[in-house]
């Protein structure tokens, strides 16, 4: 039985330099991030299978369902994962839903036809919306708030490098002759391979957060953790650590009800409104545009091609968010970068040639990452305190991948009827709806600790 009644983690993790040890926590969660790929593959498995396989038509409610039904999986993933992350630990739930969704990808890349991939694609979605909200609202409690934005903007960088990275690969493939009814398969076996490899450093370097434990009343297991990682951190800089100047405070355990009441409902409805705007526009982009490319007369190459550098804005926009994440209030920064998707999408939306396109697909994609920084990687995951923080990102996760279940069916309509241009003008007018819900709803969480952020009395 412990005799001691708080072990003041939270200003022990705040009050540590920059080091090697955090730097490692960095890297073990960006590759599993990088190395999520059943997301970035979407659009290139769908371009395959509609335009060159034949397993899905033009037009058709089983063509809408290809990004339906894998959101839906994510709905209940970020729903169902995070209060079970929240209850089981961080460390144990990540290798929980890297289990899951391994299983699905194999399960996908064997599967005989649509029905069945379509199973294995919604389990796909299940897996990673359940991981994807330990990975960034979990990592937020191993680092430091005077620059937790910059080091979570770090993890989206190399995160998200999967989207350009998956679809080089496919581009790759094609170029090997191998066949496209064995193209798909390949691009699911891939990251199945790799997330293994990303589980074996969960595993072995991927210590629980301490800050976890110490909600949960188990202070002996979090001091011990604390204490290791403060000798790693001592014996790598090679200076004592500065001392701990703030005095403990009180750490809560948050029922799941909380969310939905006093100060943490309004963080439940911006944090919510914030990913609605980040998937219907990001995922609308990623699983259409090489389709709404070869509506415009490119083949299923070309249109693969101009996709994947269009998509290289995304690591270039996560690397600019990476340098001002944490110079820019969270509010102002939402609501720029929004309204600058809504002018990019209306000039994209006009543009013809391949050379254009490109050019616009890249800028678009640069401002779309960096608010898919701001608001998967930094703002959403940060606004929570440690008991409930898991369950509030991953209901706002959730609630973000509502609007997703029924807008392919609106981008069908569009597509048909407007064309790529009418794809583009629906993307800016969301922005502008999304930014006007921040300007006067938004809160501010740059720079505060965690512990203060967990302050809802």
């Amino acid at each position: 039985m412990s005799n001691k009644t708080n072990v003041n983690i939270g200003a022990r993790l705040d009050r540590l330099p920059n080091s090697s040890w955090h730097v490692k926590m960095w890297l073990v969660t960006a590759f599993a991030l990088l190395v999520c790929w059943s997301n970035g593959i979407g659009g290139s498995v769908q371009n395959i299978l509609l335009n060159e396989v034949h397993w899905l038509q033009k037009g058709t409610t089983l063509l809408a369902m290809w990004s339906t039904i894998y959101t839906v999986g994510q709905l209940f993933g970020a729903l169902v994962g995070g209060p079970i992350g929240d209850k089981i630990g961080r460390k144990k739930s990540i290798l929980l839903y890297e289990g899951i969704h391994i299983a699905a990808m194999v399960g996908g890349m064997l599967s005989p036809n649509i029905y069945v991939l379509y199973v294995f694609r919604l389990i796909q979605g299940f897996g990673l919306g359940a991981l994807l909200v330990v990975l960034f609202a979990g990592f937020t409690e191993y680092v430091p708030g005077r620059n937790r934005g910059t080091w979570s903007s770090r993890t989206s960088f190399i995160g998200n490098w999967a989207h350009p990275i998956c679809n080089g690969v496919a581009l790759l493939i094609v170029s090997t002759g191998v066949s496209y009814a064995m193209n798909w398969r390949i691009q699911f076996a891939i990251p199945s391979i790799l997330s293994l490899i990303a589980c074996i450093f969960i595993y072995k370097k991927f210590p629980e957060s301490p800050r976890w434990l110490e909600t949960q009343g188990r202070l002996d297991e979090a001091d011990e953790i604390m204490t290791t990682i403060e000798k790693e951190i001592e014996a790598s800089t090679g200076k004592p650590l500065p001392p701990v100047t703030e005095a403990p405070k009180e750490v809560k355990q948050l029922p799941y009800s909380a969310l939905f009441k006093g100060k943490l409902l309004r963080r439940t409805i911006v944090g919510s409104l914030v990913l609605i705007g980040m998937n219907t526009i990001q995922y609308t982009l990623m699983n259409w545009m090489p389709s709404m490319l070869t509506s415009l007369g490119y083949d299923t190459s070309q249109s693969q091609f101009m996709t994947m550098f269009g998509l290289f804005g995304a690591p270039f926009g996560i690397f600019i968010a990476s340098l001002i994440m944490d110079k820019v209030p969270r509010r102002i920064m939402g609501v720029v970068l929004l309204l600058g998707m809504a002018v990019l999408g209306v000039i994209t939306g006009h543009q013809t040639s391949m050379g254009a396109l490109i050019l616009w697909t890249f800028l678009l994609n640069t401002v779309i990452y960096m608010y898919v920084c701001y608001a998967s990687a930094v703002y959403v995951p940060e606004m929570w305190p440690t008991s409930a923080k898991l369950s509030g990102s991953g209901f706002s996760n959730a609630m973000g991948r509502v609007s997703n279940v029924f807008f392919p069916f609106l981008v069908t309509s569009v597509a048909s009827s407007m064309g790529a241009g009418g794809v583009f003008t629906l993307i800016s007018i969301v922005a502008v709806i999304i930014a006007v819900s921040i300007f006067f709803f938004g809160i501010e969480t740059r720079g505060e600790s965690i512990e203060d952020i967990g302050d809802v009395e």
